[in-house]
Order: C-alpha cells, then structure tokens, then sequence
C-alpha cells in the first residue's frame, strides 16, 4: 500500500547534535512521508512495546547476576532463575517483538486513521494486560513447559482472546474504510481479506501450540530443531521481510527486478521446504545442512529487495543496522547447524549468543526500523547515537562472549557450572553489557514518554464518542 506524501506530521523535536533528524535540515527537499492521519496510535504502540522491552531487559540483568552469583536465587525464595526466565523470554517476544508488528497492522488496516484510531488504545492495554497476567502465572511457576509456549490456565485463554480482540479491531477498520481509494485496486481488497482470515487462525492455533502434548519434529542428535523446522521458520520471517515494505511505503519506479526475482526464490525454497517433510531428523543427514543452506542466497537478496522501496531518511541508520545483523545471522546460523559444529555447541552458550544475535540484534533492529517509518519525523526518539552504538556494539559483545563460553563449554562441561577466573570474567563482563542495553532502552522509553507529550502525539479520541 503506497503512503502519501503529503500532510507529513509536524513535529519539532528538542534540538540534540547526537539525534539525526534530516528532515529538519533545511538543505533537504526531500518529500516528507505521511505517518498517519493520527501519529499517536504509533507513537502509543511504540510507548506500550519499549515499556515491554525496559522491563523484560531489567528481568535479563536480573537473570545474569543470578548466573554469576548463584547465591543471589536465595534472596527471591522461589522466585529463581528458573522462574524468571520464561517471564523474560515471553515479554521479549510477546510484548517488545509483538506491538511493533501491531503498529504496522494498525497501519496497513488503517487503523490509525479517526473514528477507528479511537480503540487502538484500548486493544493495547488488553494486550499488555493478558501479557501481565501471563507474567503472573509464569512467575508463580504455572507453565506448560513449551518454549515461548508457556501459556496455560487463564493466561492460555486470555492472551488469545486478546489477540481475537486486534482482529476484531482491524476487521472494523477495514470494513470502516472498504471505499477508501487505498481499495480501489481489487488486489488490494483480496490481499487484505486473506491476511484478516490468516490472522483469525492465530489465536486458535496458539491455545492448541501451548499444549504440552503438541511438540515438532524434533532433531534425535541433539534435541533441538530438525533442518526442515529451521528453513520453515526462517521462510515465515522471509515472508514477513518480503510483505512488510507493502505496508510501510511505495516501490520505486525503475526497480521490479530484485521483487520478481525475490519471490521467485521464497516460492522454490517453500517448495523445497514441503518436500523436506516434518519428521524426525538428525542434522548429520546431508538433506538437512544443504537444504538450510539455500538460504545463504538471502544475504545479497534481502538488502537488494529493500533498496527497491523509498524510505523515510530516519531510517537510514536502523535500515543499515538490520540488514547488517541479517548478513552475520544466516551464515552464523547455517554454519551452527553443521555437523561437528553443533555436536560441540549443543545446549552451550554459544546457542544463547546466537538466539541474542537474531533477536537482540536483527530482530530489534528490524522493528524499530518499522517504528521510525510509522513515526516519521517522530521516528527521533530510536536515532540517538549514544544509544544507538551502545545497544548494537552491546550486542555483538554479548553475542562474541558467549560463543567463548560455549566453546569451553562444549570441551569442558563444568565451565558453566563451576564458579573459575575465566567463567566469571565472562560473566561479569554479560552483566555489563546487559546493564548497557537495559540503558539504551530505558533512553528509548524516556523519549517516547517525552514524544507523547507532544500535541501531535498526544491524544487520541476517546473511543466512547465514536460510536455511532
């Protein structure tokens, strides 16, 4: 869906030399692309999401200082390491991963635009309200076992209800808006009616994916995920690559190639993946290391694709930052997976370094790039650059500390366990870098705080005056 360029959002931020701001500069006559016709539902998600974030990253300086002092688990009575890590894990996902990607539905649906942008405050609060019960039941030590599938009793009803409610939201939207001229095109119409009938599915398969009787293939060599279940669930993020432009901007004109070719490709190694079949597999199977390795032609693919849409100058430094983190995590990632490579690093830190890698690293740089696009001009809060380097520089800290830890653990099963100089070294030295990334964005949280005080940000229609 192309955005117009006109009626850009006009929002002066406070003059900092450290924050890009283009947009300002007055040498720059570049077109300013619309957020919204009502930027505080972006700037309101993008509070809910980063308040997430701050406080599952407080969870993960918490969660490295019991590592390193063991004894600090004694001062929580039951509340230890065990019961605190799926907290971290879920609101990682579920809150600072999860709003953004609702922003842009919000987007693409508009609802962002009045009366409908008056209930998008509260189907946020529900959602973070069914994610805070859900921290309650994992804390109190009520899981279904299952990796980032820990819902079980209220919470495994409640948090899909909630996502029911969003769908709710965007269907309203859609039939709100069914004469816009962004549906003229019956392509457009289709296209969104597919996506609401997918997204309805969701909260349905996350109650059923929470049992604990459910589980995937699973690899028998090492416990973790088969070949086949790794290209499966990196094709979904490619998925989401190739759709997300659609939704955020507009295609340049003399670029089509790199989109034909790019979904030539995806639609091959979906093919590939249905032929792999969902079995249980060992990763010493040929089939199963050169088949992921198809997705090493992603590296130059995913940045020629995004070069082929026009961006908000904001986004520079983030467009940068994900593709970056996208180029080091598919090679990383193919090359953990080989055999005697993952024979050594298996249930080692270095696995953790990795996972951080793809979320800490792509992952966020990829949603707040999707935020600074929907903010525009307000995307300033995300472009500090103290903030920007400590987080990114942090990351690749984390992640290179941890694979020398996984190394020694992989030689040495006791280095994890038995309190040693270089263990401690490690691990302090993770407390560190994760007090550093709990800072930087505590700093995003403060600014987004500071943005919604602004009048273009500040208010949304109360949601009782528009009904009709």
């Amino acid at each position: 869906m192309s955005l117009s360029l006109s009626s850009a959002v006009t929002f002066a931020p406070p003059q900092d030399p450290a924050v890009e701001r283009p947009l300002n500069a007055p040498e720059l006559n570049a077109p300013r692309i619309t957020t919204s016709s009502a930027p505080q539902v972006f700037a309101f998600a993008a509070w809910h999401s980063l308040a997430w974030l701050v406080f599952a990253n407080a969870i993960g300086v918490l969660l490295a200082a019991m590592l390193l002092i063991p004894s600090l688990n004694g001062l929580f009575d039951a509340w230890t390491y065990g019961r605190w890590m799926p907290v971290h894990l879920n609101l990682q996902l579920y809150g600072w991963s999860s709003l953004p990607l609702l922003a842009f539905l919000f987007k693409v649906y508009a609802v962002d635009r009045e009366p409908v942008a008056a209930w998008s405050r509260p189907v946020l609060w529900v959602w973070s309200s069914a994610l805070a019960i859900g921290s309650v039941t994992w804390i109190t030590g009520h899981s279904s076992g299952k990796l980032f599938l820990d819902w079980t009793g209220y919470s495994r009803v409640l948090f899909p209800l909630a996502i029911l409610a969003t769908w709710m939201l965007l269907a309203y939207a859609l039939i709100r808006s069914w004469n816009g001229p962004e549906y003229a095109s019956p392509l457009a119409r289709a296209g969104k009616i597919i996506g609401l009938a997918l997204l309805f599915a969701v909260p349905l398969l996350l109650y059923i994916s929470a049992s604990p009787t459910l589980y995937p293939p699973i690899n028998p060599d090492t416990g973790g995920p088969t070949g086949a279940s790794q290209l499966e669930s990196t094709l979904v993020t490619i998925a989401i690559l190739l759709v997300l432009p659609f939704g955020l901007t507009r295609r340049k004109a003399t670029r089509s190639w790199p989109l034909t070719v790019s979904w030539t490709v995806f639609f091959a190694e979906s093919i590939l993946c249905l032929g792999l079949g969902r079995a249980d597999v060992s990763h010493h199977r040929p089939t199963q290391y050169i088949s992921l390795g198809s997705l090493l032609v992603w590296i130059p693919l995913i940045p020629t694709y995004f070069a082929a849409f026009e961006w908000h100058p904001n986004t520079r430094r983030w467009r940068i930052a994900f593709l970056c983190w996208w180029s080091l995590l598919i090679p990383t990632g193919w090359a953990l997976f080989l055999p005697g490579i993952l024979d050594h690093f298996k249930f080692t830190d270095g696995l953790v370094g990795h996972s951080l890698l793809s979320m800490a690293g792509f992952v966020t740089a990829l949603l707040i790039f999707v935020m600074v696009q929907l903010l525009g001009e307000g995307g300033w809060i995300f472009n500090g650059t103290w903030s920007f380097y400590v987080w990114n520089l942090s990351v690749l800290a984390y992640v290179l500390l941890m694979s020398v830890a996984g190394w020694q653990e992989g030689s040495h099963p006791a280095f994890a366990i038995v309190p040693g100089t270089a263990r401690n070294i490690i691990y302090a030295l993770r407390l560190l870098v994760g007090v550093l990334m709990f800072i930087a964005s505590a700093d995003w949280l403060i600014d987004a705080s500071k943005l919604l005080r602004e009048p273009a940000y500040a208010q949304i229609p109360n949601a009782r005056s528009q009904i009709r």
